[in-house]
């Protein structure tokens, strides 16, 4: 049976109003089976950098920490910052040496902390997933690049570039074969998947709650087609769904309806 982990962290998050992340993982475990659900108390503090490029280092050392001692088989996590998902793979049982990881976004996420302009760990997820950055919060061993496909990313700084370049890569336009996505991870070799997803790869038309919204997005249901697709011919060992920064009750409300379909998709 899928479990539910709510991780509503917003420490990784460079937006100026990071905390609405906390309203959005509130929002979507308020439809979630609450017998299968656990919500986590994640550190109410902003953290210390403790002498590293990562920015609130400490409170997200201790998120992971938190991550750790919840996480189960079929676990889908709700964030939260996009980099809840570091730590859930961090403590994914069975380990990584067999996944492959779908990474549904529309930015980059592949900073390090020389590299990055807000010190984020948001920013730098992505990379931590390919065990690059800083030690204390980079999957160790990391992903392999030819084990990792990404979806959707339409903003990607020149620091980054070279690094998306090495990965297979998947255009919004591309998810119109609904095969596509489950050609690309069989493609890897990987027997599981993770899909990670932050909620800006869809379009703003389909879902507003986000920080830094870019347009010619996925739609919420073009995405899922993908996804199902893809849970019919590789097992999935979790996902993610990140990213909702709601600006108010109502917009939550408004916002449910793709996120739910999400839902739908991952569990």
């Amino acid at each position: 049976m899928v479990r539910f982990l709510v991780v509503p962290q917003w420490q990784g998050s460079p937006a100026a109003r990071a905390m609405l992340l906390v309203d959005g993982a509130s929002a979507i475990a308020g439809d979630l089976p609450r017998a299968a659900t656990t919500v986590l108390e994640v550190p109410v503090e902003a953290g210390e950098s403790l002498g590293t490029g990562v920015r609130r280092l400490s409170a997200l050392r201790r998120t992971r920490e938190l991550v750790a001692e919840s996480m189960t088989a079929d676990t889908v996590v709700i964030g939260g910052d996009c980099s809840v998902t570091v730590a859930a793979l961090a403590a994914l049982p069975g380990g990584t040496d067999d996944l492959a990881v779908v990474w549904c976004d529309a930015h980059g996420d592949l900073h390090t902390p020389e590299t990055s302009p807000s010190g984020a760990f948001s920013g730098m997820a992505l990379r931590a997933v390919l065990g690059e950055g800083e030690p204390q919060v980079a999957l160790s061993p990391g992903i392999p690049r030819d084990r990792v496909v990404t979806v959707g990313m339409r903003t990607v700084d020149d620091a980054e570039a070279p690094v998306l370049a090495g990965l297979s890569q998947l255009s919004v336009d591309d998810l119109d074969r609904v095969d596509a996505l489950a050609d690309a991870v069989q493609a890897t070799g990987a027997s599981r998947v993770w899909v990670h997803i932050d909620v800006d790869v869809l379009d703003p038309a389909d879902l507003s709650g986000v920080s830094a919204a870019v347009p010619f997005g996925a739609a919420p249901a073009t995405l899922g087609a993908a996804i199902r697709a893809l849970r019919e011919r590789v097992p999935l060992a979790g996902a993610t769904i990140a990213g909702f920064a709601p600006r108010s009750p109502a917009d939550a409300v408004d916002d449910l309806g793709a996120l739910l379909r999400l839902v739908g998709a991952v569990a």
